[in-house]
């Protein structure tokens, strides 16, 4: 709709998890990395948890699509299966074909992640939503933990979902199941205003934008209150303001028009608290004494340093 009048060569801001679309800020590089440390390092069991619409099944597929020749993954989507489609699902991803019992099922599961594992070849599965998982599909997950050797684990498993799994995993029944985590993984927003900005700006640019200015400062200031940094609200936001800028014939998303937008999302925060936000946008703003170029520059290069991580070994 919008896309020829901004002279697009795609729709910037859908809310399909398309990874072409990733903006990698120093948090996202470092939640990155700390997967592929724990895939790299044969860790086992690595949990990634993050409020919905964070990105959790981009940042996957962005990972999936990377992956060494090497690695072997399967990505199981549908956290609602039975114990028998779990293992089906297993079994055509490894080529075991079927077979009569789940007891020779995993015989030959095991003979084959260990021959794998002493090529050097790694073997992962993804399992997301896994906060909906059943208690018998939890169990199962831990028994294929089983499959190691002394130093390294034959199977590399991800479970990804919003905090819900976290606080699943503190009952006692599911203590031997968290004790086997070794990496967690959080899912960062876009923290401040300037993150939103820059998630913006990029995704305007992928999509073939030429003018970085269509969102002026204070449309973006709103986007960033309403949004609360989550990724999937601001992508929902940002495509409903153009639609209505397209409408309204004009070339750049203005307050207002975000505003309106926000209101039929029933993202509108309340009245005290804008006011409260607008103020600390000010203040941020006003402290600012590097350009935007300079800003960036020099987050790039302490962000190893000064960068809080998204990851920590258990």
């Amino acid at each position: 709709m919008y896309k020829e009048f901004f002279e697009l060569k795609d729709y910037p801001f859908s809310l399909t998890p398309d990874p072409r679309f990733i903006v990698f800020t120093p948090k996202y590089n470092e939640l990155l990395a700390g997967i592929y440390y724990g895939v790299e390092m044969a860790k086992g069991l690595m949990m990634l948890t993050g409020e919905v619409g964070t990105g959790k099944t981009t940042a996957l597929r962005w990972i999936i699509r990377r992956l060494d020749s090497s690695v072997l993954a399967a990505y199981i989507f549908n956290p609602h299966l039975t114990i028998d489609e779990f293992y089906q699902h297993i079994s055509e991803m490894l080529g075991l074909g079927e077979h009569d019992s789940k007891t020779g099922l995993l015989l030959e599961m095991g003979k084959l992640l260990e021959e794998r594992h002493k090529r050097g070849l790694r073997t992962m599965l993804i399992v997301d939503e896994a906060h909906e998982l059943s208690d018998e599909l939890m169990e199962e997950i831990r028994l294929l933990l089983n499959f190691e050797s002394d130093s390294a684990k034959f199977l590399q498993i991800i479970l990804t979902g919003q905090p819900e799994l976290k606080e699943r995993l503190r009952r006692r029944d599911l203590r031997q199941l968290k004790q086997r985590i070794a990496l967690r993984c959080e899912m960062p927003i876009l923290s401040d205003v300037g993150e939103v900005e820059r998630f913006i700006i990029e995704r305007m640019k992928m999509a073939g934008a030429k003018d970085d200015s269509i969102f002026n400062g204070e449309a973006i200031e709103l986007i960033y209150q309403c949004s609360e940094g989550i990724p999937r609200q601001v992508n929902n936001l940002c495509d409903n303001a153009l639609i209505a800028a397209f409408a309204a014939n004009q070339k750049t998303v203005t307050r207002p028009m975000v505003e309106d937008v926000a209101s039929n999302l029933d993202l509108l925060p309340d009245r005290d608290s804008l006011f409260a936000r607008d103020k600390q946008a000010a203040d941020f703003s006003n402290s600012r004494v590097l350009s935007d170029r300079g800003f960036n520059d020099l987050i790039t290069k302490v962000k190893d340093e000064d960068e809080v991580t998204s990851f920590e070994p258990v």
